[in-house]
């Protein structure tokens, strides 16, 4: 039998680029559930690296973010602004990036569902921590 899985957004993040971007994430059988909180002091620092996964909803948090579409980060096809309390939609297979902005708090935090699970997650009830630009087991 399946188990619940349960975990916060606000202690139970792990650091994956020091003082710069702390995640968690969940996986399910048909969905995972990733946590991004990038920091100002070094999380401005990240560059943005495009991706594609599967059907991708987003709820902006904290802070705010310009996604750019399109598989080239210097010259994106087009850019989705979100602002704290919204949420986008990513189509699957669509090819798109981030730029950050901190809270006053310096605080930039998102919550992602992707469906199907994100590969680099791991398997379901067995989640680790991925970001294209570091990754601690």
């Amino acid at each position: 039998m399946a188990k619940c899985q349960v975990f916060s957004f606000d202690s139970d993040l792990r650091e994956v680029v020091e003082d710069g971007l702390y995640m968690q994430a969940v996986v399910g059988e048909a969905l995972s559930v990733g946590v991004v909180n990038f920091r100002a002091a070094k999380g401005s620092d990240i560059p943005a690296k495009s991706h594609a996964h599967g059907e991708e909803a987003t709820l902006q948090l904290r802070g705010g973010c310009t996604v750019n579409l399109g598989a080239d980060v210097e010259a994106p096809e087009g850019a989705v602004e979100l602002e704290e309390g919204v949420v986008m939609i990513m189509p699957a297979d669509r090819y798109h990036s981030g730029i950050n902005r901190f809270d006053s708090a310096g605080m930039c935090l998102r919550l992602n569902v992707v469906t199907p699970p994100r590969a680099e997650y791991g398997k379901s009830g067995e989640a680790k921590v991925y970001y294209p630009t570091g990754d601690k087991p």
